[in-house]
């Protein structure tokens, strides 16, 4: 059975990955770390990496991305995997996620979620048959307590299309700032946030005359706490290097 160290354990999500691993005989959470408050959990919860005691096999991460280097650091030195579900990541912090790929085997994914990794193939598909006849825009809506903007997601869905476009796309974040007309090779990305909504993703394709719509929503946290057990489950004897969902589902 894998010991699990849960970081931001006393998040939405931590709280939501606490409650998947129960019941679950191919692993278990041995303890927690998490610097903003703390509650009742079956298993002890740290303030920091460095008052941990417990013997550890892997490591999942739903925290915050200020505590992104901290928790790179703890993994190097006591080589273990980590599930980076963290998402907000600055290109500073996202290069920490990579340089520590090198050394140990890291699973990182803006979304946990099997349907959203299916629909951003059916987008690359998309994008094939369309080519730049067809305008793309991505919409994400979740609730008003969510810090980023776009969603990591968002940002997965665009950079899944750019891949197999040869126009070098250009993302647009919303358009109020400039009055120009839309080019070819615009992907639009929009943010709402409003309620609880637990995650909603669009993808509009508009052509002459025509529009695909493509749309997942997610209606519960525990898909994603699901996901990230999975995820913990299959790096935990892999190698070092960088992994995502599509080598897990592949």
């Amino acid at each position: 059975m894998l010991n699990v160290l849960l970081h931001g354990c006393n998040g939405k999500m931590g709280q939501a990955v606490t409650n998947a691993a129960l019941g679950r005989n191919d692993l278990k959470i041995v303890c927690g770390v998490d610097p903003y408050g703390s509650l009742n959990h079956d298993y002890p919860v740290y303030k920091s990496f460095e008052d941990v005691t417990e013997s550890v096999d892997v490591i999942i991460d739903f925290s915050n991305p200020a505590l992104i280097e901290n928790l790179c650091k703890y993994s190097q030195k006591n080589s273990l995997p980590v599930v980076v579900c963290t998402t907000g990541l600055s290109a500073e912090q996202s290069e920490m996620v990579n340089k520590l790929s090198e050394s140990v085997a890291v699973f990182s994914s803006g979304n946990m979620s099997l349907g959203i990794n299916l629909l951003i193939e059916l987008c690359k598909k998309a994008s094939l048959v369309f080519g730049d006849a067809f305008d793309v825009e991505i919409v994400e809506k979740h609730h008003n307590l969510k810090l980023d903007a776009p969603s990591g997601t968002a940002l997965m869905i665009a950079d899944g299309i750019s891949k197999v476009r040869d126009d070098d796309p250009r993302y647009v974040y919303d358009r109020h700032a400039y009055r120009a007309k839309r080019t070819k090779n615009e992907i639009g990305i929009h943010s709402v946030r409003g309620g609880t909504i637990v995650g909603e993703h669009s993808v509009i394709f508009a052509g002459n005359d025509e529009v695909l719509t493509i749309t997942h929503q997610a209606q519960s946290k525990s898909l994603f706490a699901t996901g990230a057990l999975s995820a913990a489950v299959y790096i935990s004897a892999l190698k070092a290097g960088l992994y995502d969902m599509s080598d897990m589902l592949g």
